[in-house]
């Protein structure tokens, strides 16, 4: 490709609202331009890199046995009615309603449709296991769209889903994927890590998330210091902390507090400290209220309360509500003496406590001298106490300390199990010609958040170092000059290059060299080939890989030939273990 025939609008200065390194050099590369919040257009080469994750995910998809079947981005509400996840996916879900006054959803994920399509194909044993998978845009109306593509609105996902007759045949299905998101990864050229996660929205028994540890991540990685188990920041269990001795106090104080509703003020104001704060907070999980209790410094952790709930759509309770529970305004719950009928859920780091500050349920107090188990009930018919917390620095697990690292989300499996085949009518006959539901699973990779994750694995001061097998195109060769000469040997590099069938962009364009050097730099090709008036003159082209400093002359002769065994050498790293 000749650099003056495609489109690659370069960008010295970084955009203003480009947070993230890869953002940033994704629009100053020519990569891709922002059309509106959380969308964005991908030009030529950006395209280009996409196509080329795509392909070596199809590829890997193909080799475990999946089925490419496309499913329609936009589909019927009436499938989501049926899952729930209307209400679940809230206003995050895309949705609107056609000319003829039906709803239909922009879909973020397809277990529905999916499900309902393997409810009108498939009845007997004899057709499973099948997966079927695709390569679709999907659509989120996130809030606040932030990272580039790493949280956009409109973004490329393979989803896969599983359909499997028992235990077994779903755990070969689950463990055909894993194997093949390493392979997808490794090829990639990306460095990842395998932790356990909670399943979300998707549901199901078991789930593995796929991350790459970096800097600009905005997911937390959680493992122990001996490296032995590794989960993201939801599913990271932690050990119950001591009980702290007992202590002679009286009982419970109310304290007026005017106003002082949050942890912060309530501590500054009584002269305490958040771990010294039990904090109280109100949900509502169908007809059922909870009141979850935390310490003051510790956050409830959404995807473990779902978990104890057996799945169930959970959320904080309005402030109706919680007046109408506690008796008080918003920010004065607490434990004590709880009107109604209210399901505790204790923190393991709560029932450890000695005494607390708490609310009073009663607006404008709070109470100091709370001692759990003594004025509010660690046992009984609506009492549990369990580990309901985000891991935090200092916490451990099975008596090893828990080390904290951030890092991007590329992919997760999930095991569904029978969620979706129930309620969609997923059903089939066994051996015995008895009617099963489907025992399903769910397999995502973000295409475009591979793209940026190679960003911000690999790229240094001047631009992008892309990995060969997802580079644009895998050599430059930059004529460093105008002379006769040196354009007539570039261009034939080109084309010897070509002929070898490497993928080669060759800067035809009438620039001074060091223009045509940062661009290089910053579109981060591979190989770069430059062939210059006095090199030319001594019979030699120089030769450069884009991760390393040194450049070294090659005779002009055996260049195309060097330049072949370099990509081919470049590839083979990827593919040694893939």
């Amino acid at each position: 490709m000749r650099y003056s025939k495609t489109f690659i609008p370069t960008v010295k200065e970084v955009p203003a609202d480009a947070e993230i390194t890869s953002h940033q050099l994704m629009i100053r590369a020519g990569l891709m331009r922002k059309i509106a919040s959380g969308t964005y257009a991908y030009l030529p080469a950006g395209w280009r890199v996409l196509r080329k994750i795509m392909e070596i995910v199809r590829e890997e998809m193909d080799r475990a046995g999946a089925l490419e079947a496309p499913v329609p981005m936009v589909q019927p509400m009436e499938l989501w009615q049926q899952t729930g996840r209307d209400i679940d996916y809230g206003e995050t879900l895309g949705r609107f309603k056609d000319r003829h006054g039906r709803w239909n959803v922009l879909t973020p994920t397809a277990e529905e449709t999916y499900t309902y399509l393997a409810s009108r194909e498939l009845q007997s044993y004899k057709q499973l296991p099948v997966n079927f998978y695709q390569i679709n845009l999907k659509y989120r109306d996130e809030f606040r769209p932030r990272f580039g593509v790493l949280r956009s609105r409109e973004f490329i996902m393979k989803d896969a889903y599983s359909f499997d007759a028992d235990e077994a045949m779903l755990d070969e299905s689950y463990h055909k994927m894993y194997d093949a998101y390493c392979r997808v990864f490794k090829r990639c050229g990306l460095e990842y890590v395998i932790v356990e996660a909670e399943s979300g929205e998707m549901g199901g028994s078991g789930s593995h998330q796929f991350t790459v540890p970096c800097a600009n991540g905005e997911d937390v990685i959680v493992y122990t210091e001996d490296n032995a188990h590794a989960w993201n920041l939801e599913k990271a269990p932690v050990d119950p902390p001591p009980k702290a001795p007992a202590v002679e106090v009286g009982p419970p104080e109310a304290v007026h507090t005017p106003g002082v509703g949050t942890i912060e003020a309530v501590c500054e104001f009584l002269k305490t400290t958040p771990p010294q704060m039990i904090k109280t907070l109100i949900y509502t999980c169908e007809d059922q209220v909870l009141a979850v209790i935390v310490r003051g410094d510790h956050e409830v952790n959404g995807e473990k309360l779902t978990q104890l709930l057996g799945g169930r759509h959970v959320e904080l309770a309005d402030a109706a509500t919680i007046e109408k529970v506690t008796g008080a305004a918003v920010g004065f719950a607490g434990p004590v003496g709880l009107p109604g009928p209210v399901t505790l859920l204790v923190d393991h780091a709560v029932a450890a406590m000695a005494v607390g500050v708490a609310g009073a349920n009663k607006t404008d107090y709070h109470l100091r001298n709370v001692v759990p188990g003594r004025d509010f009930p660690l046992e009984g018919d609506h009492v549990r106490v369990v580990d309901v917390r985000m891991a935090a620095e200092g916490d451990t697990y099975r008596g090893q300390p828990l080390r904290f690292r951030r890092g991007i989300e590329v992919g997760q499996v999930f095991k569904l199990g029978t969620k979706y085949s129930t309620k969609l009518g997923a059903m089939f006959l066994d051996e015995d010609g008895r009617q099963k539901p489907c025992l399903m699973g769910c397999y995502g990779i973000g295409i475009n958040r591979i793209m940026a994750s190679a960003i911000e694995l690999s790229h240094d001061e001047d631009g992008i170092i892309w990995p060969i097998s997802i580079a644009p195109w895998e050599v430059m060769v930059t004529p460093a000059g105008s002379e006769a000469e040196v354009v007539a040997t570039a261009e034939r590099v080109y084309e010897d290059l070509s002929a070898r069938g490497v993928e080669v962009l060759w800067d035809d364009r009438d620039l001074r060299g060091g223009v045509k050097f940062k661009d290089a730099d910053l579109l981060g090709l591979p190989v770069r080939v430059t062939i210059g008036k006095k090199s030319l003159a001594e019979g030699h082209v120089e030769i450069k890989l884009r991760r390393e400093a040194d450049r070294r002359a090659v005779p002009l002769a055996s260049a195309a030939d060097e330049v072949a065994r370099l990509v081919n050498d470049l590839k083979a790293e990827l593919t040694a273990e893939a």
